[in-house]
C-alpha cells in the first residue's frame, strides 16, 4: 500500500537528511566505532542544515514548526545509513518537549539558540544502577539551599553521556512524598561536582556515547529548574514519554524495512544448489511473513505520528507501537540473518551489525513487559 504520511516539503528535506548522512557520516561512521563516540563538529553541520528543533520558536533559531513529520524523516535516514552512533532523534524527539515546553523566558535565551545550532548537545539522566524502568525508584537527591539545589546521585546508561553539554536530571526533591517529590533540574557541562564515569561499552550502538554520570553535591542554581515549582517532574516525564517511545518505533520500522530489503536482495542473488535461494518455498514463506507484519506496523506507526501532531496520541497507543514494532524489529533481523547463512554472522554485511543494534530496543524508553503493563492496566482490571 503507498504511503500517504509525508507532504512535499517532506520529501526535499528527507534529500537534504540523506545527503547530509552521505556526505558527513557514511564514510567516517566505522570509525566513530572504533572511537566510541561522534565529534561535535558533526552536530554542528546538522545545525547548520536545520536539523535540531523544528519546534523552537523563530526567534531562538528555530523554525517554529510543531510537525513530528520532520522528526521522523532524520530517524528514518539514520537508520537507512546504519548510522547507529548518531544521537540526533535523543536531542530533537526526547529533549526537545523538555527544553522547549518546560523552559522559561529566560532559559530559552540561554539554552535553545545552542540547541538548534548543535552546539549545545543534550541528554537526560533517569536510569540509575537501581532504577531503569521503575522511575519512581530513583535516589538521586536534590535538596534545596537558598538559590540552589545541591545534587548528589548517579546516573547510568545514559545516551549521549559523554557529548552532553546539558542534562535534565531527574532527582527527588522531597525523597519522602514519593512520585509528587520528582524534580527536573538541567545540570550544565562544568558544574563542580558534576563527574562522568566511562563510556560504556555495549554490545552494539558501538559509536554513541552511552556514560555514566555523578553528582557529588553539585550546586544547580533554581534558575535551571524546568518547571515553575518543585515535584512536578514525574509528571513532566509521563507527559513525553509518549514521544519519545513513538520515536523508537519509526526507528524500529525504518530498521525492518532496510533489512527486509537488503535480504530480499541478498535471496535474489545468493545461489544454493544450482539456484538461487530466493527460489525455495521456506525463503518465500518467511518473507512472506515478515513483509506483511512490516507493513502492518508502518501504517500503524504513520498513524500514531498523525495522531501525535494532532496532541491525541496516548500513552496507550505509544505503548503498543513501541513494543509490537521492536519486537517486531529484533524478530525480523534475526530471520533475515538466518536466510544470510554465515554470511549473517560476519561484521562486514549490513544484517550483523543491523542485529546487534537492534537488541537494545526492546529495553530503553520503557521495556516490552512495561509496556504491556501499561496497556493492560488500561483494561481497568
Amino acid at each position: 500500500m503507498q504511503r500517504d504520511l509525508f507532504d512535499e516539503e517532506h520529501l526535499l528535506f528527507r534529500e537534504t537528511v540523506r545527503e547530509f548522512m552521505a556526505r558527513e557520516v557514511v564514510p567516517h561512521h566505522e570509525q566513530w566505532e572504533k572511537d566510541g563516540i561522534v565529534p561535535r563538529e558533526v552536530w554542528k553541520k546538522a545545525g547548520e542544515l536545520g536539523m535540531f528543533g523544528f519546534s523552537v520558536p523563530e526567534e531562538y533559531g528555530g523554525a517554529g514548526v510543531t510537525d513530528f513529520r520532520y522528526n521522523a524523516v532524520i530517524v528514518e535516514e539514520i537508520i537507512r545509513s546504519a548510522a547507529s552512533g548518531l544521537g540526533f532523534s535523543l536531542h530533537n524527539d526526547i529533549m526537545a518537549p523538555y527544553i522547549v515546553d518546560l523552559s522559561n523566558d529566560e532559559q530559552k535565551q540561554r539554552w535553545l539558540p545552542g540547541f538548534v545550532g548543535g552546539e549545545l548537545i543534550t541528554a537526560i539522566a533517569m536510569s540509575e544502577p537501581g532504577a531503569g524502568s521503575d522511575l519512581q525508584g530513583i535516589r538521586t537527591t536534590a535538596i534545596r539551599e537558598g538559590d540552589h539545589y545541591v545534587v548528589n546521585g548517579q546516573k547510568t546508561f545514559i545516551t549521549n553521556g559523554i557529548n552532553a553539554d546539558l542534562v535534565v536530571v531527574v532527582a527527588k526533591t522531597d525523597p519522602e512524598a514519593g512520585a509528587r517529590g520528582t524534580t527536573l533540574l538541567v545540570v550544565e557541562r562544568g558544574m563542580e561536582g558534576f563527574g562522568r564515569g566511562r563510556n560504556l561499552e555495549k554490545i552494539g550502538m558501538k559509536a554513541q556515547d552511552t556514560a555514566e554520570l555523578f553528582f557529588e553535591n553539585v550546586r544547580v542554581p533554581v534558575a535551571n529548574r524546568l518547571g515553575p515549582t518543585d515535584g512536578e517532574g514525574f509528571v513532566q516525564l509521563m507527559n513525553n514519554l509518549p514521544q519519545e517511545r513513538l520515536s523508537i518505533a519509526v526507528a524500529a520500522v525504518a530498521a525492518a524495512e532496510a533489512v527486509l530489503e537488503q535480504t530480499i536482495e541478498y535471496c535474489r542473488t545468493r545461489q544454493a544448489f544450482g539456484r538461487s535461494i530466493g527460489s525455495f518455498q521456506n525463503t518465500r514463506f518467511v518473507l512472506a511473513e515478515l513483509a506483511t507484519e512490516t507493513e502492518i506496523a508502518r501504517h500503524y506507526v504513520d498513524k500514531c505520528i498523525l495522531a501525535l501532531n494532532a496532541k491525541q496520541l496516548t500513552v496507550v497507543d505509544a505503548a503498543k507501537a513501541k513494543w509490537w514494532t521492536t519486537e517486531l524489529q529484533t524478530k525480523l533481523i534475526d530471520r533475515c540473518l538466518q536466510l544470510h547463512g554465515g554470511y549473517g554472522y560476519m561484521m562486514e554485511y549490513p544484517v550483523a551489525k543491523a542485529w546487534v543494534d537492534s537488541r537494545v530496543q526492546t529495553i530503553y524508553g520503557g521495556t516490552t513487559e512495561i509496556m504491556k503493563e501499561i496497556i493492560g492496566r488500561s483494561f481497568g482490571f
